[in-house]
């Protein structure tokens, strides 16, 4: 087991890591001091891990609800249905929610959290490795709008972050492959080091190496809890995670909430982001080569949905939280492990890009 800390003053809390968390009691319960408790997961966790984390919590009022798997439940409509359980079971202001699953769950619950009596408590129990090394960490919350994904939210830091690493291998290979790319993620945006790591150790990460697992969701969650630190509510350095994400936000916007998978759709908005700042004269074009055979390496897609052209692109990415005064602000690449928001950008290039991608 591994510990490090968000640190956010009188608001910090863990990320703890480890093969074994869900079956110790304490791991879970010394984060909840409430009495009254709702464990919210979704039909693919509840059957693997539901029974497992109600036992933990000891006599408690301890009430489960489990929701529609899917990113297009992300939804106003189960939204309400929480609202709808914790107004039922008449729980109070002093209640403590628990987010056991992938990102959805944790958007979900986290932003329930955050608006139920003005905020309660919420612990966080990732249950895929996107949810473990991204969602889950830093306290951003939402549900999708038809017209933008994750347009509507609020940031509500949970009182911890338990990632259960043996949680994992029951994911199927694709959700896996979704968590990676936000892993790769981090590698281009702040560590080149890191991003060599991958590039070597990648078979060790798709066998679900328990060592290997370890060591990239402590990584990953090191470089995220760093840049929360500074920039909570994304004023700035945050903005930085977001790499690849507008382009990525577009892709499932267009095609359908659920049809592909978040990874899936940053995965081709990361190579989308290197491609433009190597156009830009910010990037070797050996960097968008490695960064799309470390992709394919792990079987993401490198190109949008067919069909998709450089007008879907812009009509979503105009509607999108980095948009000031209408101009698409894009995270870019300056290097390989530099990155930065950038505004200031030929808007050809852009098209250029789109253009490119949309006939692959």
């Amino acid at each position: 087991m591994a510990t490090l800390t968000v640190d956010l003053g009188s608001r910090s809390y863990p990320i703890i890591v480890g093969s074994g968390l869900l079956a110790e009691p304490s791991t879970v319960s010394a984060y909840i001091p409430s009495d009254d408790v709702l464990v919210v997961t979704n039909e693919t966790v509840a059957p693997l891990y539901l029974d497992r984390v109600m036992g933990l919590l000891g006599n408690r009022r301890v009430i489960s609800q489990t929701l529609p798997d899917g990113e297009q439940y992300k939804s106003f409509e189960t939204l309400q249905r929480v609202f709808d359980t914790l107004l039922q079971s008449r729980f109070s202001r002093d209640a403590t929610l628990v987010a056991l699953g992938g990102g959805v769950i944790g958007d979900l619950v986290g932003f329930a959290a955050a608006c139920y009596q003005r905020g309660v408590s919420f612990v966080q129990i990732p249950t895929t490795l996107l949810a473990q090394v991204d969602s889950a960490v830093g306290g951003k919350t939402a549900v999708n709008h038809p017209a933008g994904k994750n347009m509507i939210g609020a940031f509500h830091q949970p009182a911890c972050v338990i990632a259960d690493t043996d949680t994992l291998r029951t994911l199927e290979s694709r959700e896996l492959a979704a968590g990676i790319a936000e892993v790769i993620k981090y590698g281009l945006i702040r560590d080149r080091l890191f991003f060599e790591w991958l590039e070597s150790n990648m078979d060790h990460l798709l066998n679900c190496d328990q060592e290997a697992l370890q060591y990239v969701i402590m990584e990953s969650c090191r470089h995220k809890a760093e840049i929360v630190a500074n920039d909570e509510k994304e004023a700035g350095e945050r903005a930085i995670l977001n790499l690849g994400h507008t382009f990525g936000h577009a892709i499932e916007t267009a095609s359908g909430y659920g049809s592909w998978l978040h990874g899936e759709a940053v995965a081709v908005g990361m190579l989308m982001a290197v491609t433009m700042s190597e156009k830009l004269g910010w990037l070797d074009r050996q960097i968008v080569d490695r960064t799309r055979r470390l992709l394919l390496s792990v079987n993401l897609p490198v190109a949008p949905p067919q069909g998709m052209t450089a007008d879907d692109f812009l009509k979503h990415m105009s509607v999108d939280k980095k948009v000031v005064g209408g101009k698409i602000r894009l995270v870019l690449l300056h290097g390989l492990g530099c990155a930065k928001l950038v505004e200031d950008y030929p808007e050809e290039v852009l098209l250029q890009v789109l253009n490119e991608f949309s006939t692959i």
